[in-house]
């Protein structure tokens, strides 16, 4: 399943398409929410990792406003669990990621996108 932790990690490779590549828009997602268990410890720890305005961003894009816009200096309990949330328990079955740059698109069948790309596409 595609989790908006794996969707902060993603960026365009086709041939060419190497600025402004990143976060791959999503368009017409289908999404289920799975429960996963709570671990501040783990959310803490990826935040340096996260880039902060496109997680809100694919959040909104898949219906979550729960993040504020900038990502704030200190956590509370409260804060970390919407983070858990739109990290680990928004799935996106269905629907296709759109790079900004070169429109290409990567759709997400089954909850597993396919990032592939045909021969002429590869860099």
């Amino acid at each position: 399943m595609v989790r908006l932790i794996t969707h902060n990690l993603l960026a365009c490779h086709v041939k060419g398409c190497t600025s402004n590549n990143f976060p791959l828009k999503f368009q017409d997602v289908q999404i289920e929410l799975q429960e996963a268990d709570f671990n501040p410890d783990m959310i803490t720890n990826l935040l340096p990792r996260l880039e902060w305005g496109a997680l809100v961003d694919a959040a909104r894009l898949v219906g979550d406003t729960s993040l504020p816009p900038e990502q704030p200096e200190m956590m509370d309990d409260d804060l970390l669990r919407k983070l858990h949330h739109v990290l680990l328990e928004i799935h996106v079955v269905e629907g296709v990621m759109i790079c900004p740059n070169c429109s290409h698109s990567y759709p997400i069948s089954n909850g597993i996108p396919n990032m592939l790309l045909a021969e002429h596409e590869i860099g």
